[in-house]
């Protein structure tokens, strides 16, 4: 499948410094990009908010460095505060539909987490950039999520919608290309390249397998 034209970015990291391991979260972030990654999700779930600022303003360095967009996690607020080039909501967060309502976010991207088939109908779709199919496996890095998606679940919301969809959860060089066949238009990868010893070999091997 080829790039949607409404969300052109096939490979999308979530990025925290707990999921590096140890590692320089900007340098894994950094290696991503020049591996392939096309846009970035920060997202930090337990951190200070002093904390989380710096890390946002560190990474948005590196983003406009490479002209990569940069999307805030959940945090409205600091997406705002930093000029950020998006934001990504779930069910418990600000809704789209009163996000598209504030100027800021008229133009920028929002992306919106799917866990009901329910929420394909509604308005916070309808007025989302991309739908976060979410997990498509089961994975450490996301627990307070309701389903398992799989590939059945993931071409059945192919099929009912014609909106870009980023799909996330344990998603790996292994199972990227069937992913994509399911109907994903990207992939948001997390463990399997900021968990990586090669981050840049990582984000390039499921590039690889997502354009081929």
């Amino acid at each position: 499948m080829g790039f949607h034209p409404l969300f052109p970015y096939r490979l999308y990291l979530v990025i925290s410094e707990k999921d590096c391991k140890g590692a320089d979260f900007l340098k894994v972030a950094e290696h991503s990009i020049i591996g392939g990654v096309d846009i970035i999700q920060l997202r930090e779930k337990n951190c200070d908010p002093k904390e989380f600022l710096y890390r946002a303003l560190k990474l948005q360095e590196l983003t406009n460095k490479y002209d990569v967009p940069l999307i805030i996690n959940d945090d409205t607020y600091l997406a705002k505060d930093i000029g950020a080039a998006g934001v990504h909501v779930g069910n418990s967060d600000t809704a789209p539909s009163v996000l598209r309502d504030q100027n800021f976010f008229k133009q920028k991207i929002i992306g919106y987490s799917i866990e009901a088939l329910s929420q394909l109908k509604s308005q916070n779709a309808a007025l989302s950039d991309y739908l976060g199919i979410s997990p498509i496996f089961k994975t450490n890095t996301k627990q307070d999520t309701v389903i398992e998606w799989g590939l059945d679940g993931l071409a059945k919301i192919r099929f009912l919608t014609g909106k870009p969809l980023v799909a996330i959860g344990n998603i790996n060089v292994s199972n990227a290309d069937a992913i994509i066949k399911a109907g994903a238009d990207t992939l948001a990868v997390v463990s399997a390249i900021c968990a990586s010893k090669d981050p840049e070999k990582a984000a390039y091997e499921i590039k690889n397998q997502i354009l081929k």
